[in-house]
């Protein structure tokens, strides 16, 4: 399968994206948002999630340089995106509005999932 800047454009922007949230999230939580750990449960969850973070941000990138994995990687991008936007938006519901910062993310989560699913029907 060939492919383009334009059908990787989702994974191009969510590798350094999310690689750099998980570096925030596992080392600096307070770097721009009011968060701190109080307790080793605490920078433990975070730590986790930097984990986390940077393996979808690894699989991402394996699926750019190896065709085979474009379509999982894809997929797994729309649906990790896709995760965030709505969870925010139940928050949004739930807990009020969050910062700018957040706001912004939650847009650019969902125009990043819906974006992938476009890349994935136009694959088939």
């Amino acid at each position: 399968m060939k492919t383009n800047w334009r059908q990787n454009l989702h994974l191009y922007i969510s590798i350094p994206v999310v690689a750099a949230a998980a570096l925030i999230y596992g080392f600096q939580p307070d770097f721009l948002f009011e968060m701190s750990t109080q307790t080793t449960d605490e920078n433990n969850i975070y730590k986790a999630i930097m984990g986390l973070y940077l393996c979808f941000a690894a699989f991402w990138f394996i699926g750019l340089k190896q065709s085979s994995y474009w379509k999982a990687a894809t997929i797994s991008n729309m649906l990790f995106m896709l995760g965030l936007g709505l969870g925010r938006l139940i928050s949004f519901a739930t807990d009020g509005r969050p910062s700018v910062v957040l706001l912004l993310g939650t847009i650019g989560e969902l125009t990043l999932a819906v974006y992938a699913y476009g890349q994935l029907k136009k694959s088939n």
